[in-house]
């Protein structure tokens, strides 16, 4: 029987760590739905990236209000979102509506990250971000539900990993 998700999860990091196609596999593997927050920044945010302008929090924070609705959206069941969620701040914006989110924080080396970002052409995210979004990553502390795996291989090991994360958790069913 195929395992389903009981609490929406977010998989986080900084632009380049693999989230979408981390959390896409993991919503197929679930029969969840997904959800890329990338979609629901303003054009604003994505004109002021694609100029390699970093974010403020005062651009943050509506965007993170979209995703927390989403999250906590009674139309959808249980949903994976990609959301970078560099912050505690920003995560706990994101419970305040849905406090049994679980978070996948994908970690790598920076050279890694960094390689991967400069091999991608689709994205708004220049490469010329990931230090400033390292210096914003704010690891998840203990009393977070969640749990870190590093970016180290495949993708399908990396969601093996997650997957394996989540039900040990008892986040599936």
């Amino acid at each position: 029987m195929r395992q389903s998700l009981l609490a929406p999860v977010v998989v986080m990091g900084v632009s380049g760590a693999g989230k979408t196609t981390v959390g896409t596999m993991i919503a197929e593997a679930l029969g969840a739905p997904f959800v890329d927050a990338d979609d629901l920044h303003s054009e604003d945010a994505r004109e002021k990236m694609a100029k390699g302008e970093p974010l403020t929090d005062t651009d943050r924070w509506p965007w993170l209000a979209r995703v927390a609705e989403r999250l906590a959206d009674q139309d959808y069941p249980p949903t994976v979102v990609a959301c970078s969620a560099l912050k505690r701040a920003y995560r706990d914006a994101l419970r305040a509506r849905r406090p049994d989110v679980a978070f996948i924080h994908l970690d790598g080396a920076p050279d890694r990250v960094a390689e991967r970002l400069r091999a991608r052409t689709d994205h708004f995210m220049p490469p010329t971000l990931l230090a400033s979004q390292l210096q914003t990553l704010e690891p998840l502390e203990p009393d977070e539900t969640g749990v870190t795996i590093s970016v180290e291989g495949s993708a399908a090991q990396v969601t093996r990993g997650a997957l394996v994360a989540l039900v040990r958790r008892g986040l599936t069913r």
